[in-house]
């Protein structure tokens, strides 16, 4: 766990050379990252959703491509397809843009659903099909989408499959004043244009991969993740609650949440912040909660106050 601290830090400072503020989106964007998740990241535009997202990218020695997403991109254009070589009279693969290790998928819900669902294979299993030829992506493999809430026109909403292949996601919000004005002064400067450097390589990622899926996990704080998971399911605001699949992702960002506090042991805080951003795009309201204006990110805050959290007497006993 010695090289946590340095790990983040050197991500947060090269990133900062690009984006003012920001260190709570980015700090759970790196937990995804070693969660060995991808990142749905919405808001409004002009909150530096793709500034954000080159700028991680650039911080790891990956290679990294970005599709800008229209409503007549098709799937091949995004995968690539096979090409007749008449010299040899066989085919070839002509390999799209996913064949990468850093995909930024900006405006993705301006894609078609039968676009957006080509991801699917490659988020989940680490591989493309192509015409019967199967065909890995290398490793790490990390998709970050950006998506903008408030437009109607031209837009397609995700499918719930989609959106569930998605370990988190994340908003940004609009800056502080200070921060605004961090963003003015830089824009004026010489320092607008320094770009941020390469610090991680794919095997140091690997090696902290395996170290965060060490992070042990107590009965009591397992009871407490699972209290959660069956709340949602249970209480009445909730159409549809969070599936196994969302209670591992909960595990694995919290485990990753402690790596990066420099703990080998995952704590109810952990859990707690991982609630929202995991579950916040898998579960449902009802019509009704939606009708009075809930939201899921207040209906998940009100249950986890509901729900007793173990004292710490209780985790070392």
């Amino acid at each position: 766990m010695g090289r946590t601290n340095e790990f983040f830090q050197r991500i947060c400072t090269e990133v900062g050379k690009q984006v003012v503020g920001q260190e709570e989106p980015i700090r759970l964007i790196v937990a995804a990252l070693l969660a060995e998740g991808h990142v749905l990241l919405e808001d409004v535009p002009g909150t530096g959703k793709t500034t954000l997202a080159k700028a991680l990218a650039q911080t790891f020695e990956a290679r990294f491509n970005r599709v800008q997403a229209t409503p007549d991109l098709l799937p091949q254009d995004l995968l690539g397809g096979l090409v007749y070589q008449p010299q040899t009279g066989e085919f070839t693969l002509r390999k799209g843009p996913i064949f990468t290790q850093f995909l930024l998928f900006d405006e993705i819900n301006r894609s078609t659903p039968r676009t957006a669902s080509a991801l699917l294979e490659a988020m989940a299993e680490g591989q493309v099909s192509l015409d019967g030829l199967t065909e890995k992506l290398d490793y790490p493999f990390f998709v970050i989408a950006t998506q903008n809430p408030i437009e109607s026109q031209g837009v397609f909403p995700l499918p719930e499959a989609q959106l569930d292949r998605f370990l988190v996601k994340v908003r940004l919000g609009y800056p502080d004043r200070e921060q605004e004005a961090r963003i003015l002064r830089r824009f004026r400067s010489d320092k607008a244009g320094e770009q941020p450097a390469a610090v991680i390589t794919s095997e140091l990622l690997a090696t902290c991969r395996q170290e965060c899926r060490q992070v042990k996990l107590s009965s009591d704080v397992e009871a407490y993740l699972l209290d959660i998971v069956r709340a949602t399911r249970e209480q009445e605001a909730f159409l549809f609650g969070a599936s196994p699949r969302a209670s591992l992702a909960l595990l694995a960002i919290a485990q990753a949440f402690a790596w990066l506090d420099g703990r080998d042991f995952v704590t109810p805080d952990d859990v707690k912040q991982g609630v929202v951003p995991v579950f916040a795009h898998r579960v449902q309201l009802t019509p009704e909660s939606r009708a009075r204006g809930t939201t899921e990110e207040n209906a998940l805050t009100d249950l986890l106050e509901r729900i007793p959290v173990p004292s710490e007497l209780e985790l070392k006993a």
